[in-house]
């Protein structure tokens, strides 16, 4: 089969030797350029598909560096606020928006791998075959050149040696018709005609040879090995363009093959959109501010009138005098003891001040918490949450719960695999040494342990905030100093920075408020109360400023009573004096209890 080629680019192989040779050079550089530009067309073409994969590269990496830049940072205050519908809904659109990036990453990956590579290493196979094949046509037109100046070389001898025989003929003749010539040199021309007659018939005859053999390698190359040259580089070139046009469909299925992904990730995206729920975010915000306070009831109406009334008498101012201070109607007074940090002594301005003036003073005044609720461990807040509202107080709490039940196990089930390691190790000395886990176990019990206690104590306060506790009075409600004091580095207070020698307690000026009820005529009902019994005794182990209000001021070494003792929140009552007695933080006395006081019970 004759090459497509061939019939269009060599239709005049009929034409004349040498303008053949030149029409056939003339179609080898055409088809040189025209290969040439296939190949750089290719090129081309695995260029832009090169730029399209970091294209999608760059897309992939800037969605995943915008998903990363907005995912809530572990352990902090946005990681709370995706417990909202809205919130969530947008977290999941970011993760969405990373998997949609990883699609993009798969179709530059795939286009590399498939298009880009294959391409590539098509170009260079490609490159080498086209040498090749115009390598072979240069060698079969240098062949047919070669060919054709042999045969015209033999032609022009034969014409050569025919006219030299011609012209040797007609010599001979002219020496044979004069006489005056002699017979030797007839009888030489004759001979040289001779010679030049076969001389022209070996030219003839080479020049036939040489003519038959052209004939042959012309019918050879243009019917045989050019046309199967041409149709080399004809299949050539159509692989190449079938190969462009499979590169070109690779391309679009590469992008089909991730829309189905991509889809997915835009269904959940509508998914999260749907799930977004206003009336439950709504019941969050009143679960997670709701503070559990009562309303405050109605305000009593004050009878200003009343005075006017009254019939101004001398008898009557006199009854008045008489009758000593007012007594508010509050019912029976209660024989218990003693209101903490409230002042038996009052000025006399207070006690002339109208209670309904006092009462307003109260009212008005801004609320502060006491002093003893400020201790903070490293100034956080209070380790109880006390400054918070009971709601509020009870969710951190159960949170704080949930945590140390979380540290409990993980140190438990660090401890039952550390105990299987040294059972195996009993087992198999060889594995290791037993006792080498010894000290990591003992640790690990140990921090067990306090964890446990600490699990005790918040659960103490969370009972004591769901109500399945007694209510504490408000001397037993003061925060606990004792814990703070032997494991905080700076534990708040309400008075200035001071520090005992083995910087047990450190006490500080409280940045929270405290709720300080101003002395009224109320604590007239505590005035004439009987003194509490003392209990036993104690020694002050370090020097103590007492300057909070219901503190007392001790120093070291000195002897005191004890009339109180520790209810559990760190702090002891004791009295120097009849008018002298207050609280001091437990670890700061050594309490001697007597044996025969009701509940008495040995500290030291």
């Amino acid at each position: 089969m004759v090459s497509l080629f061939s019939q269009s680019v060599f239709h005049g192989a009929l034409s004349p030797p040498c303008l053949c040779c030149v029409k056939q050079k003339d179609q080898f550089d055409n088809l040189e350029k025209h290969t040439q530009w296939g190949i750089d067309v290719l090129e081309k073409y695995i260029k832009f598909v090169k730029e399209r994969t970091e294209i999608e590269l760059s897309y992939a990496k800037q969605l995943r560096n915008l998903s990363k830049k907005y995912q809530p940072k572990k352990n902090s205050k946005e990681e709370e606020e995706y417990r909202y519908t809205s919130t969530r809904a947008f977290l999941a659109t970011l993760n969405e928006m990373n998997d949609y990036a990883g699609q993009h990453e798969v179709i530059s990956e795939n286009m590399t791998s498939l298009i880009t590579g294959e391409l590539t290493r098509y170009v260079q196979e490609l490159k080498q075959e086209r040498k090749s094949h115009f390598h072979d046509g240069r060698k079969a037109q240098q062949h047919i050149e070669t060919c054709w100046k042999q045969l015209e070389a033999s032609k022009r001898r034969f014409e050569r040696d025919c006219k030299e025989a011609d012209r040797a003929q007609q010599y001979f003749e002219k020496m044979d018709a004069d006489i005056n010539v002699t017979k030797a040199d007839v009888e030489k021309a004759r001979q040289q005609a001779q010679l030049r007659h076969q001389m022209a018939e070996d030219s003839k005859a080479e020049y036939s040879s040489t003519l038959q053999k052209f004939n042959s390698e012309q019918h050879d190359h243009y019917y045989t090995h050019i046309p199967s040259i041409f149709q080399k580089i004809q299949e050539m070139e159509e692989r190449r363009i079938v190969r462009i046009g499979e590169s070109m469909r690779t391309f679009a299925e590469v992008d089909r093959q991730v829309i189905p992904i991509i889809g997915k990730c835009l269904d959940e995206i509508t998914k999260a959109a749907e799930s977004v729920d206003h009336k439950n975010d709504s019941q969050l915000v009143i679960e997670a501010f709701k503070s559990g306070f009562e309303p405050p009831g109605d305000i009593e109406f004050e009878d200003f009138t009343q005075p006017m009334k009254r019939t101004v008498s001398e008898s009557s101012l006199s009854n008045s005098r008489a009758e000593g201070k007012y007594e508010p109607k509050f019912g029976g007074k209660s024989k218990g003891k003693l209101w903490p940090f409230i002042k038996k002594n009052k000025s006399p301005k207070q006690q002339k001040e109208p209670l309904s003036h006092r009462f307003n003073e109260f009212m008005t005044s801004k609320p502060k918490i006491h002093c003893f609720r400020s201790l903070k461990r490293g100034g956080a807040g209070p380790e109880d949450f006390s400054n918070l509202p009971p709601e509020q107080r009870r969710k951190k709490l159960q949170q704080k719960v949930d945590e140390l039940n979380k540290d409990i196990q993980k140190e438990l089930d660090q401890r039952d695999a550390l105990t299987k390691m040294k059972d195996v190790y009993i087992k198999n000395p060889q594995m290791g040494d037993a006792a080498s886990v010894d000290h990591r176990l003992a640790e690990l019990g140990q921090n067990i342990e306090k964890l446990r206690i600490e699990v005790q104590k918040f659960e103490g306060w969370l009972a004591e905030v769901e109500g399945r506790l007694p209510a504490r009075s408000e001397q037993s409600r003061r925060q606990s100093g004792l814990y703070e004091a032997q494991h905080s580095p700076a534990v708040n207070s309400c008075a200035q920075d001071r520090e005992s020698p083995d910087g047990s307690y450190t006490e500080e000026q409280s940045q929270e408020t405290e709720m300080k009820v101003p002395a009224t005529d109320f604590d007239d009902e505590f005035d004439d109360e009987e003194p509490l019994p003392t209990i036993g005794t104690c020694k002050a182990l370090y020097t103590f400023e007492g300057q909070n209000e219901g503190t007392i001021s001790v120093a070291e070494g000195e002897m005191l009573y004890v009339i109180e003792e520790d209810k559990g929140d760190g702090w002891t009552r004791i009295r120097r004096n009849e008018d002298e007695e207050g609280y001091v933080p437990t670890s700061y006395v050594e309490v001697y209890l007597d044996k025969n006081a009701k509940g008495a019970m040995t500290y030291i």
